[in-house]
Formats: C-alpha cells, structure tokens, sequence
C-alpha cells in the first residue's frame, strides 16, 4: 500500500472513531436486568403456579432475566431441593437473584422475637444454598388489626399493642436485626428491608432500623407498591439504599387496591440514585398471569 493510501485510511478510521465517541453522550448505558417474583405467578391463591420449577420456565420462557423466589411458596426445604432448583435456574439461563422471606420482631415476648431470629437465620442459610444474593426481610407489625384485609382497608396503619410504645417496637427490631447481620455476612447474603407494613410502612421507619444497624448486610428492598400516599417522594428517600427493587403491577385490578405507577417516572428516580440492580416484578393483579406478567415485563423494559 503506496504512503498516501495508508495515510488517508488511517485518517478516515480516525474521524469515524472520533464520531462514534461524539456521540457515547447520547448512548444510554447499561438497562437493569429484570427478574420476577415467584409471587407473580402463585399470589398465594394459584395452586397450578406453587411449583418454584414451573415458575422457573416461565420466567425463562417469557424473557426474564431472573427470578426471586418468594420463601413461603416453597414446600421442601431439603438440601438435595435448594440444589435441584439451583440447577435448574442455571439450566434455564436465569439468575436466582432474590428471596422474599416473612418474620415478624414486633412482638414484647422475648422468646417469640429470638424464634423469630433463627427461622430468619435459616432463610440466609437457604439463600446461600440457592446461590442467592439478597433477603428481602419486614420489621413484623403489631398485629392489632382484625385481619390482612381490615390492614389493608385501613392503608397499612395499625394501632400500636395497648401498654407498649412504637419506640419499643423500633428496640425489638433493631436488636433483632443485629443478631442476623453476622449470619449474612458469613454467608454473603445482602438483607433488605422493606418498606412493608409495620414498623417499615415509612421511610423514615426504615431507615432508622438500617442506620440504628449500621451494617452494609442490612440495606433496603425498596417495593414501589407499598406507599399508597406520596409515592415518589417517599420511593426517592430509599433509592440510595436500594438492593433489590420490587416493581409492581396491577393488570385486572389489584385484589385489596391497585394503583397506576409512573414507571417513566420511578426509573428516573433509580438513575439519578445509580441503581444498577435487578428490578424484580411482583405482580400483583387479578388478571391471568400468564398474559398480565409478560405484558409487565414490557413495561418494565421501556423504563429501566
């Protein structure tokens, strides 16, 4: 190849590398992987849907990045169990990236709190059998409602148990908190806490529990369902300590209340806290899941 040839080659590489980097401005980085809770399928009223296997092929088969398992669906916690479901997610090319796990420390018996820590112990031990990376954990609640549905009807607010304090319950739940932090750093298990009903309806509620711990294992699982007033404001205080984002979807209407997220709107808050996490669909409506959750998994693509 003559000088000039050469030259004038090099020349026009140049000025394309130099457009293509002109315009990484524009290009939008990295998309959130998406997952999907195991609830979606089940709502804990789909038998055809309990099995944690099934739910693991449609996720695969509709597209999704991983799946969270809800702990309670499960019927069998054996070793051999925890090790087949491993296997087949990783058979499946999806991530087991999320384990949403019930307990309850607002309760003044001692003894009902520290079973309350073990069987909490147990769930770490199972999330890092499964290869699972985060724990979705609640603070529990006073348990002076009537029933979930009377909770509900009241927008997730309950009386505080007679003879106690809500500063009380914080205690209980604070301590309780610091006897798990050991477990899941030993084994690698990130736990959120979220902003559930309870103690962790707030976010003011939620962090004083995380920085009363003040521990990177115990973080938040930030559930854009659960702030039935003020949403935006409110998701914006825990982005910056979010570990795992539920995302929730109400097609067909919810079963006790559904609301129309701007999801446009929640990916721009998580950006501008540099969430680079899963966003994990929890749906949450009356529609079959089978056409409500792919239709989910769309939405939740165009915003993160």
């Amino acid at each position: 190849m003559k000088d000039h040839s050469r030259r004038e080659m090099l020349s026009s590489l140049a000025l394309s590398s130099a457009a293509c980097l002109t315009g990484l401005g524009d290009v939008k980085g990295p998309n959130n992987p998406i997952g999907v809770s195991t609830y979606s399928f089940w709502g804990f009223r789909r038998d055809e849907f309990r099995d944690i296997g099934k739910c693991i092929d449609l996720a695969a088969k509709m597209g999704f990045d991983g799946v969270e398992i809800l702990q309670i669906q499960m019927k069998d916690f054996s070793p051999s169990m925890l090790q087949k479901i491993k296997r087949q997610a990783f058979m499946a090319g999806v991530d087991l990236m999320g384990f949403s796990t019930h307990q309850d420390f607002v309760d003044p018996n001692e003894i009902v709190r520290r079973r309350n820590v073990e069987q909490t112990i147990s769930y770490v031990e199972q999330a890092y059998a499964l290869g699972i990376p985060t724990l979705r954990i609640n603070t529990g609640r006073w348990g002076t409602s009537k029933d979930f549905d009377a909770l509900m009807a009241n927008r997730g607010i309950e009386p505080v148990l007679e003879g106690y304090t809500e500063e009380q319950g914080f205690e209980w739940v604070i301590e309780s908190m610091k006897q798990l932090v050991p477990y899941a750093e030993k084994c690698g298990v990130v736990l959120g806490l979220e902003n559930h009903w309870g103690l962790g309806l707030t976010p003011e509620g939620v962090m004083k529990v995380v920085n009363a711990v003040k521990s990177p294992w115990l973080q938040v699982t930030l559930d854009t369902g659960n702030f039935l007033e003020d949403p935006y404001a409110r998701l914006e205080k825990l982005a910056p300590h979010t570990v795992l984002l539920q995302a929730k979807t109400y097609y067909g209407k919810g079963r006790w209340y559904t609301l129309d997220i701007d999801y446009e709107r929640v990916g721009k808050i998580m950006k501008k806290a540099n969430y680079k996490g899963y966003v994990s669909l929890e749906f949450e409506g009356m529609e079959d899941p089978i056409t409500a959750v792919p239709k989910s998994l769309e939405l939740l693509r165009k915003h993160f």
